[in-house]
Parts: C-alpha cells; sequence; structure tokens
C-alpha cells in the first residue's frame, strides 16, 4: 500500500470516528477542505460513495460501515504497536547478546551485573567471555567490548576507559635472589612469565617503548599461561616477573605483594571501548546498557 492509499483510509476513519469533517480536519491537523479532497480521491479510487454528508452531520454509507468495520481493528493494532515502542524507551525488553574478553568481563561486566538485572528484567542478556577476536556481525552480537587499538574503523565505539599501561611486576620474594630488571634486554636473564594469546594463538612478546624507541622481547622461563588471573597467582607466588595491564596489579603493588620496575619504559596505548555495528537507530536495550555502564565505569 502506498503512503497516500494509507493516509485516505486514515482519514476515512477518523471522519467516522468523530462524526464531522471539522473535527477529524482538527485531530488529523489538516485544513477541512483538504480533508475533503483526500475522501473525494478515495471514494473515486473504490469506486463507491463511503460517507453520507449534510450541512449538519456525516454518516458512513453501507459500504462505508463494512470498510470502517475491516479497518478500526488494524488502525487500532498499529497504533498498540506504536505506543508499545514508546513504551520500550523506558521500559526496555527484548534480547541483548555481548561479546566480551575475559579481561574487560572483570572489569566492566561483573560490576554491574546483578544490578543491571534488577533495572531491566524484561531484557535477555546474553554474555559470551571470548578472548578469540570475534566477529560480532557474523556472530549475531548486538555488540563487543575491546581494546581500542584493536578496533574495525567502521564501527560505532563508545569509550569504557581511559589510556592503558603496562606494568612489569615481580613479587619481593622472587627479587630476594634476582637483581631488579634495569633495562628491558635485562629479562633475558630472568624467569618471566609468558602469556599465549587464547586459541592457540602466538606467545606475546613484550613491548616496551621510551620516548622514540620501541622494542619486542621474547621472554625466556618455564611458565606459560593463557590467563591473566592465573598470571597473577604465578607473580605472587615468586615464580617470576609478569607484564601486565597497570590496574590489574596495582591492588598488589599498593599492598607490597608486587614490586613495579621498568615503569619508564612502559607504553601506554588505547583503553577499552563498547562497539557495534553502525546503524541510524541504537536499540533501546542496548542503549540502556551503554548507559549503565558509563554511569557506573
Amino acid at each position: 500500500m502506498r503512503g497516500a492509499e494509507f493516509s485516505e483510509l486514515k482519514a476515512f476513519a477518523t471522519i467516522v470516528e468523530e462524526g464531522s469533517f471539522v473535527r477529524a480536519a482538527a485531530r488529523l491537523r489538516i485544513s477541512p477542505p483538504a480533508l475533503s479532497q483526500t475522501i473525494r480521491v478515495l471514494e473515486e479510487r473504490v469506486g463507491v460513495r463511503l460517507l453520507n454528508r449534510t450541512t449538519r452531520s456525516v454518516s458512513p454509507t453501507a459500504a462505508g460501515e463494512t470498510l470502517f468495520a475491516r479497518l478500526a481493528p488494524a488502525f487500532n493494532e498499529l497504533e498498540g504497536a506504536v505506543a508499545d515502542a514508546h513504551a520500550s524507551r523506558d521500559r526496555p525488553a527484548g534480547s541483548l547478546r555481548i561479546n566480551v574478553p575475559r579481561i574487560a568481563a572483570m572489569r566492566f561486566i561483573v560490576p554491574i551485573l546483578g544490578d543491571f538485572r534488577r533495572a531491566y528484567p524484561d531484557i535477555a542478556l546474553t554474555i559470551i567471555v571470548d578472548d578469540t577476536l570475534t566477529d560480532i556481525v557474523e556472530g549475531r552480537f548486538d555488540a563487543g567490548i575491546r581494546l581500542g587499538e584493536r578496533l574495525h574503523k567502521d564501527m560505532v565505539a563508545v569509550k569504557l576507559s581511559d589510556e592503558l599501561e603496562m606494568a612489569a611486576v615481580a613479587a619481593p620474594s622472587y627479587l630476594e635472589d634476582h637483581p631488579i630488571p634495569r633495562h628491558p634486554a635485562d629479562l633475558h636473564h630472568h624467569q618471566c612469565i609468558s602469556f599465549q594469546w587464547p586459541g592457540g594463538g602466538n606467545i606475546y612478546r613484550w613491548e616496551f617503548a621510551r620516548g622514540q624507541r620501541a622494542l619486542e622481547i621474547a621472554v625466556n622461563g618455564g611458565l606459560t599461561v593463557n590467563d591473566t588471573e592465573l598470571m597473577i597467582r604465578a607473580a605472587l607466588d615468586g615464580i617470576g616477573v609478569a607484564y601486565m595491564l597497570d590496574y590489574q596489579v596495582r591492588p598488589w603493588i599498593e599492598a607490597g605483594k608486587l614490586i613495579r620496575f621498568l615503569e619508564a619504559w612502559s607504553p601506554r596505548f588505547p583503553g577499552f571501548y563498547l562497539y557495534h555495528a553502525s546503524s541510524r537507530q541504537v536499540p533501546p536495550a542496548l542503549r540502556v546498557f551503554i548507559d549503565f555502564l558509563l554511569a557506573r565505569r
């Protein structure tokens, strides 16, 4: 159905409901002459008179009664659907699928999960913890969380954190028997805890930078993990040197259980972003989820 035909039928139904061209025109926010012209065009198109008009009243003909009986439920259903859509702005519902690496899940999702579910019980939330850089469009996710340096340029990105910084740390018990590294190259003489990217990926080469100088170190050690929490535990147990995000080990540094070094060589890089595919309208469920994260970051 073309837009003009819909408008003609809506005009006809409104006249029947109001019993007056003047009141119907006011409700539709058009002039009475324009409304009369719309009805004339409709009657010519269907080939039958739909309204009986007098100077004092208007009423449907038999054909008009039959048409109105079919139109009224349809228009009521449409108006109800629009009302529900408006209501969803204040009472979001539906499903929401988020893809997030474990490190971001622990930082951003865990602290707000209970409060979000209590605030929006009608949203069916699915959180998939995934460290393999899944394509959220292909995986049918509504959004994901990722480090800024790994975002695709065609995505809409919402900043969740400030810049991040790497930190080299070790336990006091380890440093009792090993000199504190003064230069990244000194790490070749230490037991370093290696990190393997999840999904059978490469071993991470530790990245350092100072001024215009940048280094990548392939560290040695007898332990390789693919989980940052396990790396922290190993460092706390004095197994060797760990290299990870500053905020992950900051509580242990402040408690004196880990000692940080090589700070002058610690690079900074873009923080975490929530990202989603570009679209004109962000779904209400995703919109409130983003607002929730931003309010509590």
